[in-house]
């Protein structure tokens, strides 16, 4: 079994995928690319809860620096090192479901949009018919302009980013105990 190479090879893959969620949650922060938004306190809710930087993000980039750093000075190729990869794998997969499940919420409940002359909110939040398939209902909201798709684009990216994230951080707690107990092995 090579369980450093394993190792590499999900250090490798977490990078990019960190980068990817930290990009689309600061995007979500811009609608109609403007800042006025974000001065008037008009976004979405999950926006705010920042789970593609914090979660997908610093909280992933912690596992894979952790994989990367100790595999260049070869102290993840023994018992005590794949024991640690398994508690900051744990700590990734942690982050990954907190960026999943608050992307998701970000898709259900919809952007948080003007949809009439003088209200703004969630016009899509707690319908009894999904939004997302209905294309005819996006144009319910009319300011900022687009932020159905952006939501619906970037969320959607998050969900399916801290998706794979989460696989790979359970692929290297698996790959971490089977490290421990049979020895690693490159």
């Amino acid at each position: 079994m090579c369980t450093v190479k394993c190792s590499r090879f999900i250090a490798g893959s977490l990078y990019p995928l960190a980068f990817i969620s930290i990009v689309c949650n600061i995007l979500l922060f811009f609608p109609d690319w403007s800042v006025q938004y974000v001065k008037d306190d008009r976004l979405t809710p999950e926006v705010k809860y920042m789970g593609g930087v914090v979660g997908g993000g610093v909280m992933v980039l912690v596992l894979a620096l952790f994989i990367h750093l100790t595999l260049k000075q070869g102290c993840c190729a023994n018992r005590c090192g794949m024991f640690l990869s398994i508690a900051f794998a744990a700590l990734g997969a942690a982050g990954a479901l907190y960026s999943f499940v608050v992307a998701m919420l970000g898709l259900v409940n919809g952007p948080y949009c003007r949809y009439s002359l003088i209200f703004w909110g969630r016009p899509f939040k707690g319908s009894s018919e999904s939004y997302l398939t209905q294309l005819d209902k996006w144009s319910t909201c009319t300011e900022p302009k687009n932020v159905v798709e952006l939501n619906v684009g970037l969320f959607g990216t998050l969900v399916v980013v801290s998706s794979l994230e989460l696989v790979l951080c359970l692929c290297q707690m698996i790959n971490g105990l089977v490290g421990c107990i049979c020895g690693a092995n490159k």
